[in-house]
């Protein structure tokens, strides 16, 4: 479905024909129009030696919903497709096959990733070590074409962000190599842990460990669509057409319509606490920074009856919330948080160190399109530099922000 997606949206097909080839394993690719509850879709099916593959995993990518928005090889590993087809193959011997395929080095770069993710998924729902992991259904000739195919067709678009919709994992049970498991697999279980799912539609698995494991290596943010001006769209066709159930996914392509910052979504999680004191709130204040916490608020508030209280507010990234929410039942004595999703506008962040009279301080440099907006030194090292020193701590602070302007040394 995702290289189908890839190229309804303009992505070029002779450079997916040749990803497919570069792997050596006689595999190709077979791409047509289909019509899928009403919606024509670009379906892709892999053929090897000429052979159409048929294998009941094909839909690995059945809810992989992105939406995004843009401002050589030996002989051992091409021989007896047949029995690799099978049997699958182990997680060296698909790194070794990566290894070897002449791809771009983004490319190999999520292959790689998204492959680990399996391999840690599996290793952990089995109790085994990682480099013991055998791919079975993975591991087929047709699974890793799809996976290999489409992190260079996704990467040969430059999309700055990926979204994606809240997952649907489907329902009923699944066959797998070790037996029938409830949908969804524990692999996939696994790689969604985090993300925001549901279930509906037809009895079928439409999230399998290949698609969530993608979906994790694309650093995707999950949540409602963005605010952004379509450029493309894109529909690619599953293999099974159930009745009045489009099985397509969909891939929006498109340009932020923000005029300043980086577009980002966030959850705004908030209550109004009169009964804990301020000790406790500091902590769950510290508690939710470590816990994936984005950034925390207190502001004094009047409430019923006339009682001075907080409004506690904690920013988190959409698969964080609802572990972030359960801290702050746990910690605090709040009856109730109110949450919604927000979108905001951000600046670009990274470090660097300058050389000072107080020793060498990081500074965190925000910037817009390559172009520095604010600095800011770092006050865990400017608190020291300062004590070590016994000078203010805004001497340090200055003289962190005048090495800066003159000549930053990277850290």
């Amino acid at each position: 479905m995702l290289l189908g997606a890839l190229v309804d949206v303009g992505v070029s097909t002779e450079l997916l024909q040749q990803t497919a080839r570069a792997l050596k394993i006689g595999a190709e690719l077979d791409i047509h129009s289909v019509d899928r509850s009403g919606i024509r879709s670009t379906k892709v099916d892999v053929r090897v030696d000429g052979k159409l593959v048929e294998a009941a995993h094909r839909d690995h990518l059945d809810h992989a919903h992105d939406h995004s928005h843009e401002h050589d090889h030996d002989h051992s590993h091409a021989h007896d497709h047949s029995h690799a087809q099978s049997h699958g193959r182990s997680w060296k011997q698909i790194r070794k096959l990566i290894a070897y395929a002449t791809l771009r080095e983004d490319a190999k770069a999520l292959v790689l990733q998204t492959f680990e993710l399996l391999a840690q998924a599996e290793a952990k729902v089995h109790g085994m070590p990682v480099e013991d992991v055998h791919f079975h259904e993975v591991g087929a000739v047709d699974t890793i074409v799809d996976i290999v195919c489409g992190a260079v067709g996704l990467c040969s678009l430059n999309v700055d962000h990926w979204h994606a919709s809240p997952i649907n994992v489907g329902g009923g049970f699944v066959d797998c190599a070790h037996g029938k498991f409830p949908v969804p697999a524990p692999a996939t279980s696994e790689l969604l842990k985090g993300i925001p799912t549901y279930a509906a539609g037809p009895k079928k698995e439409l999230t399998t460990p290949t698609g969530a494991a993608l979906l994790r290596a694309l650093g995707c943010s999950f949540g409602e669509a963005p605010v952004m001006v379509a450029g493309a769209i894109g529909y690619g066709a599953g293999t099974r057409d159930p009745e009045r159930f489009p099985n397509v996914l969909r891939m929006t392509i498109g340009e932020s319509t923000a005029a300043e910052g980086n577009q980002d979504r966030v959850m705004v999680l908030e209550c109004a606490i009169d009964d804990a004191t301020p000790q406790v709130l500091a902590y769950t204040m510290e508690l939710a920074l470590e816990n994936g916490g984005l950034d925390t608020m207190a502001a004094a508030v009047t409430m019923k009856k006339g009682r001075l209280g907080t409004l506690l507010t904690v920013l988190a990234k959409p698969e964080d919330a609802a572990a972030i929410e359960a801290l702050l039942f746990r910690e605090t004595t709040t009856l109730g948080i109110r949450r919604r999703s927000e979108e905001r506008a951000i600046l670009d962040r990274s470090f660097v160190t300058v050389e000072t009279a107080f020793g060498r301080i990081r500074v965190k440099v925000a910037s817009l399109r390559g172009e520095q907006r604010n600095a800011m030194p770092e006050y865990e090292d400017c608190r020291r530099a300062a004590r070590e020193h016994g000078v203010p701590l805004k001497q340090v602070i200055e003289a962190a922000l005048a090495a800066l302007a003159e000549h930053p040394v990277k850290a």
